[in-house]
């Protein structure tokens, strides 16, 4: 082995392809960094101009994860050919599993679509309380492939977009507010005009509830074992739970002062006893037992 030439093909190699590495290398760090400050300061521009001009900030971070990923595969593209690499062999590769690859990405393919189509229709953007496909919670964020929101109960669910765009979607917070329907049973017994009554000053002492449109409290039912009130209003969407929360308690402690009965199910059973019949029964039984 001629190590003379093996010492000045591998100075050659480092003075050459190695010194590109190294520049490689330090590129791809660097525009990495760059593209993740950029992408960064393009959520927070979003962010807050939401906060001053009520601007939607769905745009600008959906953008920023779209401006992210087309950035850095342009840099590793860039890169592969700034190295002088053979790339047919890469090619024919991609090539013949090309059908393979199409299947594979069949399903990514369609929520790609799917989050495309949900930034032209916007259905719903971020910070939205939304329902779909069994789920209900906040958008929290609006990706490429699938769509993040949180449940009540602090859990994070990955919506894929290709179902999302196709499916029935519920907003509850387009239109910033909600009605609130709560229903309470009474006893026949009890006045009921009274028990609407004692509802709407319930109602009343609630500055959340809105009084436009005005609050609607109806008889809506017969029921088996009560007379059913309904009581409709509404309300900001953010302040729908705890609304509902004071209009069950509230009401409930107003009827125990007032002597309002919430009745329990209830079910009427009368037994009739045909005593003719159990005393010729019992005629007949004694007549065959004194003949035995």
């Amino acid at each position: 082995m001629d190590w003379g030439k093996f010492w000045q093909d591998l100075q050659s190699w480092v003075t050459n392809t190695g010194i590109k590495i190294v520049i490689a290398l330090v590129v791809l760090i660097v525009s990495f960094l760059l593209i993740n400050w950029l992408c960064k300061s393009i959520a927070k521009r979003g962010k807050k101009l939401q906060e001053q001009k009520h601007f939607d900030k769905t745009l600008y971070r959906t953008l920023s994860h779209v401006l992210s990923i087309t950035l850095k595969i342009l840099v590793v593209i860039g890169l592969v050919g700034y190295l002088g690499l053979d790339t047919s062999g890469v090619t024919a590769l991609i090539a013949s599993l090309g059908v393979g690859v199409g299947l594979a990405v069949n399903g990514t393919l369609s929520n790609l679509a799917g989050g495309f189509l949900l930034l032209v229709t916007r259905p719903f953007k971020v910070d939205d309380y939304i329902a779909a496909n069994g789920y209900e919670g906040t958008v929290e964020d609006i990706f490429i492939c699938y769509t993040k929101i949180r449940t009540v109960d602090c859990k994070v669910v990955y919506l894929p977009n290709g179902a999302l765009s196709t499916t029935q979607i519920v907003n509850y917070t387009e239109k910033g507010k909600r009605r609130l329907d709560v229903t309470f049973g009474v006893s026949y017994d009890d006045d009921f005009e009274k028990a609407k009554s004692l509802i709407a000053e319930v109602v009343a002492a609630n500055d959340k509830i809105h009084t436009d449109p005005a609050p609607n409290i109806r008889v809506t039912a017969q029921s088996a074992s009560s007379i059913d009130i309904t009581c409709m209003v509404w309300c900001n969407g953010d302040d729908y739970w705890n609304n509902k929360f004071y209009l069950l308690e509230e009401v409930k402690r107003k009827f125990d002062e007032n002597g309002i009965t919430i009745p329990y199910n209830q079910l009427d059973v009368h037994v009739k006893s045909d005593v003719a019949a159990i005393e010729t029964t019992a005629t007949d039984d004694k007549a065959n037992a004194q003949t035995n």
